[in-house]
């Protein structure tokens, strides 16, 4: 996948996870996070649990959303070096 293609799917997912958290809908902001994750190669894929609970779900995307940030930044650096 180039860098331009990973930015593009990226950013939809962003803007729906945005969209989520926003209204509140932290089941689909989790579901969103888990489809993030799946985007990046096995070496960078966090171990995210699974969500049981949905009223676990907020404490979920607070608890996952930063980390898959830093492994989405680390694999745009690594496309930008190919």
């Amino acid at each position: 996948m180039s860098l331009q293609e990973f930015d593009a799917l990226i950013d939809r997912m962003k803007l729906a996870f945005e969209y989520a958290e926003n209204l509140g809908q932290y089941v689909d902001a989790a579901k969103i996070l888990y489809q993030m994750n799946e985007e990046l190669p096995d070496d960078l894929q966090i171990q995210l649990e699974e969500l049981d609970d949905p009223e676990l779900a907020k404490s979920f995307v607070m608890r996952y959303h930063s980390n898959i940030k830093s492994a989405i930044v680390d694999y745009r650096q690594r496309l930008m070096n190919f």
